[in-house]
Order: C-alpha cells, then structure tokens, then sequence
C-alpha cells in the first residue's frame, strides 16, 4: 500500500465524484503463476468497489487473469506463449474467474454477469450497439457486469491486445465518466520503478494534463501473468482521455483509497469535450476496410472537417461497400482521418480525381461525408 502523501487536484476530484466509473483489474492483482486465483486479493478489490457503489456509484469491472487462472488447474509452469494453449487456459480460468467474481459479491447480495467481448464486437457498429444495451441493462438491474476478451475463441487477429485497451473502449462505449486502471504500479514512473537505483531514480509523474508531460517517459511491456505493462497502459490511458474520460493510474493494493477519493497514483486529464460515442468508436474502435490517398488540397480540406470529394482522391486500396470505415492518409502514407465510405470500392474506382461535374448523377455525392469524418 502506498505511503505517499495524499494528492489533489480538479480531475482527481472529477474522479472521486464519478457517477459511473470502469475499473480495470491486473492479472498480476489476482492471479499467482503457482496457486492461480487468489481469492482473497480477489475479495479485497470486490470490497472496495462494494464501497463505491454504495456511494452511489454505477461500476463496470474489467477483469483480466482468465489465462493466468487457468495456468495452474492445468498443470502448466509458465504462461503459454501459443495461441490453442492460451485459449484452452482462458477456457478453464474464465469459468473460474466468473465464479470467484460471483461468490465474492454475493457477500454483498450482488449478482454478476459475465460479459465476454472480442475486437469484433467492438469494432463492427451493431455489435457495439448491442455490447453497450448488454452493459446498460446489467447496471439498471443492478447488476455487476464483469468484463473480458473473450480470450478462449480470439485470434490473434481480433484480439485488443490487452484489456487495458479494452477497458479504454468499454468506458466510452457505457459512458462511464471516468476510468482506474488498477495494477501491480503505483502510478507512472520516468522508467521502470523496479529497476530504479540511487544513480539512475524514477521520477513519479502525478498528473498528465498534456503530451509534454510524457517527454522523457520510457514505458516496459507485460509482467509473467499478463499482456499488458506501463506501455498498454499508457496507451490507454490517453485513449480514454482522448474521448473525454479522466483515467486514474494506481496500485491494486491501493483501491480502497483510489476509488474512495482518487488521492492515489497518476491522473490523466481528458479533452475538454467529450467525443461523441460514434465519433469515438470511428477514430478509436472501428476496423478500417480500405485506404484512400488524398491529394494536398483533399487533405487541407479534410483536416478542416470538409467532406472528402472524387476530385481530391489520387489512389485507393482495399474492397470495402458503403458503410464501411476507411482511413484517409496523404501521399505520404500519413493518416489524416478515418471516416465511413458513401460509396463501395468498385464505385469508388470509377470516380477517381473526377469532379462532380464529370460524374453521373448518382456518383456525385461525397466519398465521405464531414458528418462521418474523425480526424486523427
């Protein structure tokens, strides 16, 4: 538990009066590489969200540790590093890690459910839909909705890559007004705390209001247990900042005191506006069927939040169908913006650096309209 003195400031407070939050467990905060689940550190954290919903608090829990909870009933040494052995680990943690979630909030006369999510569900827009209904029924029938990548069906290609990503995306996706990443660190660090000597210290950074707070900053992979480390979490960080959600960095074992008044770990302070949800799933969540290229002024145009007209297009790649989201980058290769294509691709080809004069009439609307443009 931290011994630090307690820190303030306005996202803190924004944080600490969260009427809806999303709260990511570390597998390293539950699981242990010999004994599997450890229920009582389990128990621990379900006390102290207990404590905040009881304060009035809407809570969703991103739980990592199925595969970490399947390494030991399995008999395994180490966490498998090939894609069957990991979905047969999370097959037998995640039944294990629902059960442990259940008995622990029953205490409190809670009932869980279980809501596992891959990439796809998030990324394809009615899928997302019915993710969001799922999780906003659970929480009015007040319930806990225990949250997951659907590790035993995922393939490395439809994989987040790690639930605090996940976690990031869910926030935005239930509207929660703020996010705690919970982990084996205490906050963010300069560098790696653990590796930290007298000549070369690691600067505890409280608070990131911007970019230039994170110059100099050196961020590791994943521990044993899990796939996230200090990178994924600081990327998900600024992801969920990105759309307007304030995140607080902290320690497991320093939840009770995190989610009492977020005096605790690093805060990252979100956008002034929030990103509407579409706008946020089309920037952040969406998958991308196809690419164009864009000429200067398509690109000035688009960067001014103008729709994307056949005039400025100088290249395409890809097979995508009107509806579809596909990324705007310049002749450089540089993404400019992701947006929702007017037209399919074959359409699109016909169309080509053609103005609308030169087009027929059912061809000259915009490829992607202002309205479905997300810049980046």
């Amino acid at each position: 538990m931290s011994t630090a003195p307690a820190l303030s400031s306005p996202t803190r407070d924004t944080i600490a009066g969260a009427r809806s939050i999303v709260v990511k467990i570390g597998s390293a905060a539950i699981t242990d590489l010999d004994e599997g689940l450890d229920t009582a550190r389990l128990d621990k954290l379900a006390e102290a969200l207990e404590e905040r919903m009881r304060a009035g608090t809407d809570v969703i829990v991103v739980s990592s540790g199925a595969i970490g909870a399947g390494i030991a009933p399995l008999g395994l040494r180490k966490r498998p590093a090939d894609l069957a052995t990991k979905q047969a680990a999370a097959s037998v943690g995640q039944l294990a890690l629902a059960h442990a979630w259940g008995t622990s909030f029953a205490r409190f006369d809670r009932v869980v459910g279980q809501v596992l999510l891959t990439a796809h569900d998030i990324s394809r827009r009615s899928h997302h839909a019915n993710a969001q209904r799922t999780l906003d029924r659970l929480r009015a029938l007040g319930a806990v909705a225990v949250v997951n990548e659907n590790d035993a069906v995922a393939t490395d290609e439809i994989r987040f890559g790690d639930n605090d990503r996940l976690a990031a995306l869910v926030a935005h996706l239930a509207g929660a007004e703020a996010l705690v990443l919970l982990s084996d660190i205490d906050g963010l660090y300069d560098g790696d705390p653990r590796k930290a000597s007298s000549e070369n210290p690691a600067r505890f950074i409280p608070e990131v209001a911007g970019a230039g707070d994170l110059d100099g900053v050196i961020a590791g992979a994943g521990g044993t247990l899990g796939t996230g480390g200090m990178a994924s979490k600081l990327t998900a960080a600024r992801l969920a900042a990105d759309g307007g959600v304030p995140v607080l960095l902290a320690a497991a074992d320093d939840a009770g005191v995190a989610l009492r008044d977020a005096s605790v770990g690093t805060v990252f302070a979100p956008r002034a506006e929030r990103m509407s949800a579409r706008r946020f799933w089309l920037r952040h969540a969406a998958d991308a069927h196809g690419r164009l290229v864009l000429d200067d002024g398509a690109v000035a145009a688009v960067r001014r939040r103008r729709s994307l007209l056949a005039a400025g297009v100088v290249e395409m790649s890809g097979a995508f169908s009107a509806g579809d989201v596909i990324e705007l980058v310049d002749q450089r290769g540089e993404l400019c913006a992701r947006g929702v294509a007017g037209y399919d691709s074959d359409e699109v080809s016909r169309m080509l650096g053609l103005s609308s004069s030169d087009l027929p009439a059912d061809l000259r609307g915009p490829i992607v309209h202002a309205d479905d443009l997300a810049l980046r």
